[in-house]
């Protein structure tokens, strides 16, 4: 089951399912469709340290674990724990979908 992206709007709404029919049938290339999903679709918020504790303990998984279902390692999960390091690209998309939808979304 896929899930439409958020937009920012129903116009932009309308102009980002547009664009990705245009994709879809080729005539918009990957890179100008990634111009729209920026212009139409609203933001990943950004995850620091508290809130990635606090998504992991809210699902209650050790750190090895919510690596494992991130797809990362434990070195990783501890250090945007502690603040050294910041999730970014799938990392941070995995993280947003876990904390709107929960652990069933990614397994």
């Amino acid at each position: 089951m896929t899930t439409k992206p958020k937009s920012k709007s129903r116009i932009f709404e309308a102009v980002h399912e547009t664009a990705s029919d245009l994709q879809r049938l080729g005539f918009i290339d990957k890179r100008k469709m990634r111009k729209f999903d920026v212009l139409c679709l609203d933001p990943i918020p950004q995850y620091d340290s508290e809130k990635i504790r606090a998504l992991r303990d809210h699902l209650q998984l050790s750190q090895s674990v919510f690596a494992a279902v991130l797809n990362t390692s434990l070195s990783t999960v501890r250090k945007w724990e502690v603040g050294d390091k910041h999730p970014s690209g799938p990392s941070l998309k995995l993280l947003n979908l876990l904390d709107r939808k929960g652990l069933e979304a990614v397994l």
